[in-house]
């Protein structure tokens, strides 16, 4: 059986079908990591209160310039095709001021957009496509941005039917000029947005070194008490046209956001080094961006052929002895250890953190 590929046509089988392939090609065909939001490590589908700078699903980061004003979380709500979204509710009629910004986000490493070619002569176009449904109809917007944001462009789509599952894409032109990481920096910024002021709302459709979370004149969900708003299947893609969504295994998907985040609360083996200290160690499921921040909450240790466990007074992890690979965590505030003997981490938690 012969099967022919092509980069205009795709494949061909021996009975003259075709199957065509993306523009791209074969591979990481969606820059966005985490577009069906199924992967949610950090709270497990628990509704989140926004305020400051959090994450909610993977790689998904929040920002409320004001508390309490969005909650939010994923969702089993989806569109066909997807099991989960991600789910915004607004808690009250919110008028929001010139500098407010509300949105999300998701950051995207250089290393993974550096065949875009963007500040130069060369800068391929994208396409962003998305499922989304929102209480609230009308014209929303949200913008791409690079690392310091100040090459900014405002897009905008159509709610045209309120509480219903809708397709959108948004083709967007290179940028020739500023200056786009192709590091482990952030390359580019998705952003949609729930609510920006005035200020930091530009002209849709257009390049600009203003900053800009959104479009001005665009739909805000804070303003409207109860309104909900669900996105899920999230692509970035290069080229002028929106392709069907590019499902990975899961198993690879976990892999992806855990390059940035993961977490544990058990597994974890070591020694006592003294009698308030063990030493735990291991290795990271995958190489991570940069040397993780690591905290928790209090570490249970249980003591190998010695009876009984010991609970720290409070969280404390020593990580000088620790790369992008593997960790050695010197974990202080325990009291009556036995010195010299194996240790296992039993219960607590502890995060590991490299996000953009």
């Amino acid at each position: 059986m012969t099967i022919s590929f092509s980069g205009t046509s795709g494949l061909t089988f021996p009975d003259n079908s075709t199957q065509a392939t993306a523009a791209t090609g074969f591979g990481f065909k969606n820059r966005i990591i985490n577009g069906a939001m199924m992967i949610d490590a950090r709270n497990a589908g628990a509704s989140v209160a926004m305020t400051g700078g959090i994450y909610i699903t993977d790689r998904w980061r929040s920002y409320a310039s004001v508390a309490s004003k969005l909650t939010a979380q994923q969702s089993s709500t989806s569109s066909t095709g997807f099991v989960n979204s991600l789910l915004f509710t607004s808690q009250s009629a919110y008028t929001q001021s010139a500098t407010d910004e509300f949105l999300i986000e998701q950051r995207i490493e250089g290393l993974n957009v550096s065949d875009l070619a963007w500040g130069t002569a060369n800068a391929a176009s994208i396409t962003i496509s998305f499922q989304v449904r929102c209480s609230v109809t009308g014209t929303f917007s949200g913008s791409v941005s690079n690392s310091s944001q100040d090459r900014n462009y405002p897009f905008t789509f159509s709610i045209n039917s309120a509480n219903t599952f809708e397709t959108k894409s948004v083709t967007i032109a290179g940028d020739t000029s500023g200056t786009w990481l192709t590091t482990n920096g952030i390359g580019i910024r998705v952003k949609f947005n729930l609510g920006t002021g005035s200020t930091y709302l530009q002209t849709a459709g257009a390049w600009t070194s203003s900053y800009a979370n959104g479009a001005t004149g665009s739909v805000a969900l804070v303003n409207t008490n109860g309104a909900t708003f669900y996105i899920t299947g999230v692509q970035l893609e290069k080229g002028s046209t929106a392709t069907s969504f590019d499902y990975r295994p899961y198993g690879t998907e976990l892999a992806l956001c855990q390059r940035y985040y993961w977490e544990t609360s058990k597994g974890l083996g070591g020694s006592v080094a003294s009698s308030t200290t063990a030493v735990l160690v291991g290795r990271n499921p995958v190489t991570m961006r940069t040397t993780p921040t690591v905290s928790g909450t209090a570490i249970e240790i249980f003591q190998l052929t010695v009876a009984g466990s010991k609970t720290q007074s409070s969280f404390n992890a020593n990580t000088t002895i620790s790369d992008t690979n593997g960790f050695a965590l010197e974990c202080a505030n325990f009291s009556s250890l036995s010195q010299y003997y194996p240790v296992g981490m039993n219960s607590g938690k502890v995060t590991f953190s490299s996000e953009l």
